[in-house]
């Protein structure tokens, strides 16, 4: 596993979203294992860890736009993670 480059909190973004265009043109499913993420390349997949589960997501959008967050997930992708009650997690960042 690649070391990790960015750690850090990450909510999760998708009710009343879901169905819109995301900055990459593509339509946002709140169920796909997607996220946002400010600077790292467009559609291209890097792993999100919390608690010693990994996940491979795709960066679609841009944000997160709270501060303080490294990363908002899709609604599903977080779920793979943690309850989304939860809210927020701890996560770390590496290219996949």
């Amino acid at each position: 596993m690649a070391a990790h480059a960015e750690c850090g909190q990450a909510s999760y973004y998708g009710p009343g979203l879901h169905g819109g265009v995301t900055a990459n043109g593509e339509r946002f499913d709140q169920y796909a294992m997607t996220a946002a993420h400010p600077y790292q390349r467009l559609n291209s997949y890097v792993n999100v860890t919390h608690n010693g589960k990994t996940i491979r997501v795709k960066i679609s959008d841009r944000g997160p736009y709270t501060g303080g967050r490294v990363l908002d997930l899709s609604y599903g992708a977080f779920a793979a993670l943690a309850s989304p009650s939860s809210g927020v997690i701890n996560v770390c960042i590496a290219k996949s």
